[in-house]
């Protein structure tokens, strides 16, 4: 193929980038070999001779094909055409999988569309190859890695020149939106490892890939247009099926988020397979804007950050008031279920572990592993300190399971750039709890576990989702054990009743987990529980207990932990007392009074400068749950007339009676306070 040349100038400089003329040389000589091995490769495959097969679909229709000849989205196109454009990408035999990728024998066939999340991550992806290359052609940087993230997706570059700047995305938008209109189809090439370093020996971080992460002869690329691109795939047919997308920030990072090694640039996206898409997905954006949840803590004033103690809030008395509900209700909810509460130390946080030989080589041992020589160090945390309180002692299996829980604080040296307000910190307090157990307990702890977090989250009305994350392929421990221990938390997922999915490979490099993710109110998923099974730091920590047949054997170790709007219960704002006019002032202090003597967070607002209406906006747009109103008539006969702040009237009412059932709203954490005052 010849380079096309785009007229233009240079990058940077003046109102953004501009795509550059001519292209950087390392396209032409790439495509070069590119189009050399493709040839060779077709030759190949024209050269297998076809076999019948048979493709069995998830309704278990069954259709005909022929190996090495068939694609998914032949049998999609034979199905219905709407199907087939439809359809992001394929999975065979439980392996995403290119709809023009030929199958090679009797299969499962599924055809996936965009909102399963397999799918989604390969359009994302398959955008993220297009950016790549925008990114090339505007600024001729070597690019790094250009994964999808859990919205959108991002791709790193290394450049000599300017630094990436919003100026500059319309000009990286422009080079994209020619790329999807020319339909660039998403080519796949398996490629021998000596002609990957030829491919990219102009891309020092690509070679460095191909030596440290390519353990086999070959592996794949892709191309699209002009770029190619070491990649595992799958994508999407052509850049065409991407009909929406922006660029929408960039960033600084570092060569696999090393701070010691390059700084790299950065570029954010997001895309879709319909306009309507992204016009919903930037309100969206808006909204949560408006929420969020840095700007909502000033406002109400929660908390606030401080530049001399980064990644560390300071919360106010009202934000202290959240923490202490929050914490009070898991320590309630823990200790029903029979977890005992323990203090341990952040270990990794200690001078001790900077100071004492004995300690540091018991942390390089205990503390780290290592997997086909990749070293995984665990982040301070609790799960140490808590397998030397089961090992202090010897342990007999009438004390099992030993359930501890964990209300300490934890220190992580996160990155500046990777802080973000309360969502992302170096200071935190979480309800850390482990569950040791014998193996054959596995299931029963489970059940305890998804009863308990189904309890938490339906006090705060989330919606949540499951995922169980198998064994990934660098994993510790016996094959068997994993697939054993993953069949007991499918059994166990099962059981509890509610949907799940299969997320494969994702599981830590120690055992299989299940994730939690839940629904704000708009819609967007956060990763907030989870559940991991453990059977490496029992092995590292050398944890045994004596069985009923008196012989030592090995525990299972559970990690576990659990934790918008705020419910009454919740809420440092559970009621303004808001007087008609300043003659009834001293009645609302008294009320408010009255309020504080219950328990409850109340506010009276006696300021002459404002109307009665601007009174009640103030408290509802402050978030203050109840507005109680007074004038004549409620001082006159001790009453207050109730509304909530999303203005539902519930009329007057005696004062006793409204601390009273404020009180009762509190304490049973009722989700429907609004409506059942």
């Amino acid at each position: 193929m010849e380079v096309k040349k785009e007229k233009g100038g240079g990058g940077g400089g003046g109102g953004g980038a501009k795509e550059l003329n001519p292209w950087p040389a390392f396209i032409q000589e790439r495509l070069a070999l590119w189009d050399r091995l493709k040839k060779e490769s077709d030759e190949e495959l024209a050269a297998k001779v076809p076999q019948p097969i048979q493709i069995t679909l998830p309704d278990g229709a069954v259709k005909e094909g022929e190996s090495w000849r068939s694609t998914p989205f032949a049998v999609a196109q034979g199905i219905s055409q709407g199907l087939a454009e439809n359809t992001v990408v394929a999975r065979v035999d439980g392996e995403v999988w290119d709809l023009d990728r030929p199958l090679e024998g009797s299969c499962k066939l599924e055809l996936l569309k965009f909102d399963n999340t397999d799918a989604k991550a390969v359009f994302w992806h398959s955008t993220a190859h297009v950016l790549g290359e925008a990114m090339e052609r505007v600024y001729g940087g070597h690019l790094c890695y250009g994964p999808p993230i859990e919205e959108g997706y991002y791709y790193d570059m290394h450049t000599e020149g300017p630094g990436v700047s919003a100026l500059d995305f319309p000009a990286l938008e422009d080079v994209m939106k020619k790329a999807t209109k020319e339909k660039q189809p998403f080519e796949r090439l398996v490629v021998k490892k000596e002609d990957l370093l030829e491919m990219f020996k102009y891309n020092q971080f690509k070679v460095r890939i191909i030596n440290e992460k390519v353990k086999t002869a070959s592996t794949t690329v892709y191309r699209c247009g002009p770029l190619i691109d070491l990649c595992r795939g799958p994508h999407v047919r052509h850049t065409g099926k991407i009909k929406a997308f922006c660029v929408t920030k960039n960033s600084a990072s570092y060569w696999e988020g090393r701070s010691e090694a390059e700084s790299l640039q950065r570029v954010y996206g997001i895309s879709f397979p319909d306009p309507k898409m992204l016009k919903e997905w930037k309100h969206f954006q808006e909204e949560a804007a408006k929420r969020d949840h840095r700007k909502i803590g000033v406002q109400q004033k929660l908390f606030f950050f401080h530049e001399l103690s980064p990644g560390s809030c300071f919360f106010t008395p009202r934000g202290a008031h959240i923490y202490n509900a929050l914490m009070q209700f898991i320590r309630e909810e823990y200790h029903k279920r029979g977890f005992q509460e323990v203090i341990s130390p952040n270990v990794y946080n200690t001078k001790l572990w900077q100071t004492s030989g004995h300690w540091q080589h018991y942390a390089d041992n205990m503390f780290s592993f290592e997997v086909e020589k990749e070293k995984y160090a665990l982040k301070p945390m609790n799960c140490p300190g808590h397998c030397l309180i089961f090992n202090h002692t010897s342990r007999s299996w009438r004390e099992l399971p030993l359930r501890m829980a964990d209300f300490g604080v934890l220190h992580r040296n996160e990155l500046s750039g990777a802080l973000t307000g309360l969502t992302r910190v170096r200071r935190f307090q979480q309800d850390d709890a482990h569950i040791f157990c014998a193996p054959e307990s596995i299931q029963a702890e489970m059940k305890g576990s998804f009863e308990f977090m189904s309890a938490v989250y339906e006090t705060f009305g989330f919606e949540f989702q499951l995922k169980l994350s198998t064994r990934p392929e660098k994993y510790l421990g016996e094959a068997a054990l994993w697939d054993k221990a993953e069949e007991q938390l499918k059994t166990s997922l099962d059981a509890f009743g509610r949907p799940w999915e299969l997320n494969p490979g994702d599981g830590a490099f120690y055992g299989p987990k299940i994730d939690i993710t839940v629904t704000d109110a708009l819609r967007r998923h956060h990763q907030c529980a989870t559940i991991q099974l453990d059977f490496q730091l029992p092995e590292r920590f050398d944890l045994t207990f004596v069985s009923e047949s008196g012989e030592k054997r090995r525990p299972v170790m559970i990690h576990r932990a659990i934790l918008g709007s705020w419910p009454l219960w919740l809420s440092p704002r559970h009621a303004m007392v808001v007087p008609v006019a300043p003659p009834f002032d001293a009645y609302a202090t008294e009320v408010r009074d009255a309020l504080h003597a219950a328990g409850l967070m109340a506010d009276v607002d006696t300021d002459a400068g404002d109307t009665l209406n601007k009174k009640i906006r103030n408290a509802q747009l402050e978030q203050y749950n109840f507005i109680l109103v007074v004038g004549e008539r409620e001082a006159s006969a001790r009453t207050a007339n109730v509304r909530t702040r999303d203005n539902k009237v519930h009329g007057e009412h005696p004062l006793a009676d409204v601390a009273t059932k404020l009180c009762r709203l509190r304490d049973t954490r009722a989700k429907d306070w609004e409506d059942s005052f």
